[in-house]
């Protein structure tokens, strides 16, 4: 039995119960999931795009909302930016494509806020239609199991978009069941840090494990959130959110100490849309 087909068996018997892998999930919903997993768990992202797909369960009725009310849904989710590219593609989609998301990836890869990846994983899990999904979790184990690597490059490779090609069964529906398993063992199994190799069926097939696990010559080391721009920019979020309108300059001015890091995150929200200067030299969330 090849590796691929083990992924996959193990797969079919324990998958995660994900709302997005709901039976009835729809195109565009499979995108909003996309967009939320984007460097965040999916422990984190169940509920957010729960409420998300409850208030706005297509491209179209998104598209009414304001960018306010996007942001305020988006909550503490984190990036809010990909709240707003979101939010412009769903009014692209709505004009263009009558409010259905293309199963084109040329049509895909053209809309706001979705690129290589995200274009194929629509195409995989909402279409079922064979492309090469190269995800961090994907990309792992395709670089552990057949290369022998601890971890893939920083940029994707002309040879590992090979393997990853070569890798992915010709058949439309078993290629999408195929991105969808080796995507969910590196989730769960094969993991960055602490990978489950006691525990691994496929450990006897594995390169990396059968060199003796070498470290890769790129130390990674993981991002801190404490004290850095991105708590400021989100406790400045967090106040705008909360207001039923715009604020003064004072209300954000308490959110930090440090005047000058508070400056520079409030210039960066305003310089990328996700907050609003008055004429009156208030603040608010974006309002069109």
């Amino acid at each position: 039995m090849t590796i691929q087909r083990r992924v996959m068996d193990w797969f079919q018997a324990n998958a995660r119960d994900l709302p997005w892998r709901a039976k009835h999930t729809t195109a565009w919903q499979v995108l909003v999931s996309e967009i939320m997993l984007q460097q965040t768990p999916a422990e984190r992202v169940a509920p957010a795009y729960l409420g998300w797909i409850d208030r706005w369960p297509d491209a179209a009725s998104l598209a009414k909302a304001t960018p306010a009310d996007v942001l305020r849904q988006w909550d503490r989710l984190g990036y809010p930016n990909r709240a707003l590219r979101l939010h412009q593609c769903a009014k692209q989609v709505a004009a263009d494509f009558s409010g259905e998301l293309p199963s084109n990836y040329d049509e895909l890869v053209a809309l706001p806020g979705i690129g290589d990846y995200t274009a194929s994983a629509v195409l995989a899990f909402a279409h079922n239609k064979r492309s090469v999904v190269l995800d961090t979790n994907i990309r792992r184990v395709l670089m552990r199991v057949w290369t022998g690597q601890e971890r893939a490059p920083q940029t994707v490779s002309r040879i590992e978009r090979a393997l990853a090609d070569e890798l992915t069964p010709t058949n439309d529906a078993h290629a999408a069941l195929w991105s969808a398993a080796v995507m969910e063992f590196g989730a769960v199994i094969c993991t960055a840090r602490k990978p489950l190799c006691e525990h691994c069926f496929i450990s006897s097939q594995c390169k990396w494990l059968a060199d003796g696990q070498p470290k890769s010559a790129v130390v990674v080391r993981s991002q801190k959130f404490e004290g850095t721009d991105r708590q400021v920019r989100g406790k400045l979020m967090a106040v705008l959110r909360s207001a039923n309108s715009s604020v003064p300059k004072s209300e954000l001015d308490c959110v930090w100490v440090d005047g000058q890091q508070r400056e520079r995150a409030l210039d960066g929200l305003v310089s990328d849309g996700l907050v609003e200067i008055t004429r009156a030299g208030r603040y608010r969330l974006p309002q069109s």
